[in-house]
């Protein structure tokens, strides 16, 4: 805790020459630059061989990850490529990886691994691993090493000098490695081709500060960098006006945004701004600190029209001792005045969060302290993992719980939360929910939507139904999800 306490406030103080750090345009133009070089490589290379060159992009962990990925496909297409989503098909391979956890990374090395046999079928084929994984140097080291056929790679603070780097390995053949940190700035104008029609991510900050002495984040993901208000609410609107219906904005710690600018504005005056967009739509956010939640988030949810009822608060454990071991600079005090203003100020407002068991040095008492505020709670859902030790993090230096005590103690949590959640969701049946049609489900005579408090809920409904807004009567609940009947 010591070190990951030291650690923080190294980062305020670099934080003072991060301030307002936005990528220069020259650099945004050299880019296109080489986009624009790179697609009259692909047409010179389709009136060759009557064949369009294809991409494909591997997406492994959190909705940053998504987001990044969207704007790998969308620097694709403009550089000519058509996308697939079968890597045997492809010309251009990108793997957009996660360091939250070992099996996240292990996953990703793997499948990397398979694409061997693809490369020497296709000598041609180039590969790209970026993302959190690969700012790791251990994990760059098992690139260049184990992995010879791997072209390039770079990391979070990279992500915009993808098109040079790919100019770069067609012109040259040279394998390349671009992981400075020291490059972290907010890049705006990148293409994005988004996933869906009408669900969208909008990062509007990245990095972290905090340095949980359990998080691999702060240290793949850099200082905490904000975009511009104005850049932000141009995005939204444009979104609105595409008739794009629930808008996420993401960031490590949403709540922080524009905290290390002198521009005087804070999330809060953001999210007002952005609520006063017109249009038919739901505004989500996450994912939200409890130690930078305050009155002034939580009135402008409950003051809003289109933010959504809903908040994501990772609570992480119910033991003060433990989260002061995290470094997570809260108490379970704070947490609960937080979540009883909450529910004072926005009594609907679906709660949600994240549950850490088997955090090194966590006893008995511990735990059952954690299971103590569960119930005194009653979050609608819990997304609650194991402990697993990340290399460079202060926490994988403690002494660790046994995997048998973890064990238990995670499938012993999960039985109060089914409860709860369960009775959370009963009150819900006969009501009506503005559910958002996602389309069929795995179960094919059923669709599948969420309400605005994010619960998935199951209906009989027809494809004309998927992107738009559907009224659902509930006529069952379970712990994990809703049923019903569409109105009207």
């Amino acid at each position: 805790n010591i070190v990951a306490d030291k650690r923080t406030k190294r980062a305020e103080r670099e934080q003072e020459n991060m301030r307002d750090r936005i990528l220069p345009a020259e650099e945004t133009e050299k880019q296109r630059a080489f986009m624009d070089w790179v697609r009259q490589n692909n047409d010179d290379c389709e009136r060759t061989s009557g064949v369009r060159r294809r991409a494909f992009v591997l997406t492994f962990g959190c909705q940053q990850n998504e987001a990044d990925s969207e704007k790998i496909a969308g620097m694709c297409e403009s550089m000519g490529y058509v996308m697939t989503d079968r890597a045997e098909e492809a010309d251009l391979i990108m793997v957009n990886t996660c360091a939250i956890r070992e099996h996240a990374e292990e996953k990703a090395l793997s499948i990397v691994g398979q694409y061997k046999h693809l490369k020497a079928k296709k000598p041609s084929l180039i590969i790209g691993v970026c993302g959190c994984m690969v700012s790791q140097e251990h994990r760059q080291n098992d690139i260049k090493f184990r992995y010879p056929y791997v072209d390039f790679i770079f990391g979070t603070g990279s992500l915009h000098r993808f098109p040079g780097l790919l100019a770069e390995k067609m012109q040259r053949g040279k394998r390349l490695y671009c992981v400075d940190a020291g490059e972290d700035a907010v890049a705006e104008g990148l293409p994005v081709r988004r996933e869906s029609g009408y669900r969208a991510w909008v990062s509007i900050m990245y990095g972290c500060n905090n340095f949980c002495s359990y998080c691999i984040v702060p240290y793949v993901r850099g200082r905490e960098r904000s975009r511009k208000k104005e850049d932000i609410v141009a995005e939204v609107q444009g979104l609105v006006a595409q008739g794009y219906r629930d808008i996420t904005l993401l960031g490590q710690n949403v709540n922080s945004y524009a905290k290390w600018s002198d521009w005087g504005y804070d999330f809060s005056d953001l999210l007002r701004e952005l609520d006063a967009i017109e249009g038919d739509y739901v505004l989500r956010f996450m994912t939200s600190h409890p130690k930078d939640a305050g009155h002034k988030l939580i009135d402008t949810i409950a003051d809003s029209r289109r933010i959504a009822h809903q908040l994501h608060l990772p609570m992480q454990s119910g033991s003060d001792r433990i989260l002061h071991e995290m470094n997570r600079r809260y108490d379970t005090a704070k947490y609960l005045e937080t979540v009883e203003y909450l529910r004072r100020r926005v009594p609907d407002a679906t709660l949600t969060s994240d549950i850490i068991v088997g955090f090194p040095g966590e006893t008995e008492e511990d735990f059952a302290a954690t299971l103590e505020m569960l119930r005194k709670i009653r979050f609608d859902m819990l997304f609650s993992f194991i402990y697993s030790p990340r290399k460079g993090t202060p926490a994988a230096e403690m002494e660790q719980v046994p995997d048998e005590v973890k064990g238990r103690r995670f499938r012993e949590l999960l039985e109060v939360q089914n409860e709860i959640a369960l009775s959370r969701n009963q009150p819900l049946v006969g009501s009506v929910q503005r559910v958002l049609c996602d389309g069929v489900s795995k179960n094919p005579a059923l669709f599948s939507g969420r309400n605005e408090g994010n619960k998935i809920v199951f209906f009989p409904g027809s494809e004309e139904d998927t992107g738009r807004f559907i009224n659902v009567r509930i006529e069952r609940a379970e712990a994990f999800a809703l049923y019903g009947e569409k109105e009207g």
